[in-house]
């Protein structure tokens, strides 16, 4: 684990935190996922080994000077899609909306946080997990489609969308869209502007 980085989830929440990071080690697999009910927790662990915070607002604000020295690493999260309700000086992720719309936040923040994949360590080689074909199948479930569209827009059957589908879920140990298009847009089968 010595070059992986760690990120950090911060909130009394134990509901909110296992779905967060569940959907962080979807995102950043190459990551090392730890989780906090309290700020004095994190920090009996060693603050400075986080790569990212991910921390409720009451945290952030009952501890506002240290989050604002790290406010480049700090994403808040929040219950509102409303900027005004929202922190000015930091990034926001509203946990209150379905999953794919988190998961296409996630995405969102860490183009705008890691343009170009700057800041990153790198991603090792892995051999191909998907046929041409499932890759097709996977991009487009990425970018919203339906079964039935899927299949008039690559010329197949519909029960031929469902057997990729199934199979693409079986090999990635993926189990949500939220999930499939995380994977897809981590693996540059389909542009975050696509979905």
């Amino acid at each position: 684990m010595q070059n992986r980085p760690s990120l950090a989830i911060i909130d009394p929440n134990t509901l909110a935190v296992i779905g967060m990071k569940q959907l962080l080690q979807t995102a950043t697999p190459l990551a090392d996922v730890r989780s906090f009910s309290s700020f004095d927790e994190m920090i009996c662990e060693g603050e400075s080994q986080f790569f990212h915070f991910f921390v409720a607002m009451n945290i952030v604000l009952e501890h506002r000077q240290f989050f604002i020295e790290r406010r480049r690493r700090t994403i808040v999260l929040t219950t509102t899609v409303s900027p005004d309700k929202q922190l000015s000086d930091f990034n926001s992720l509203c946990i209150n909306v379905s999953e794919e719309q988190l998961a296409r936040q996630l995405l969102h923040l860490g183009r705008r946080g890691h343009p170009k994949g700057e800041h990153l360590p790198p991603r090792p080689q892995q051999p191909k997990a998907l046929s041409d074909r499932e890759i097709e199948v996977l991009s487009l479930i990425a970018q919203g489609y339906m079964n039935k569209e899927i299949a008039d827009q690559l010329n197949i059957g519909v029960t031929t969308v469902i057997t990729h589908r199934k199979n693409i879920m079986e090999k990635l140990s993926l189990r949500s869209v939220s999930a499939l298009t995380i994977y897809a847009v981590m693996n540059g089968y389909v542009d975050i502007n696509r979905i």
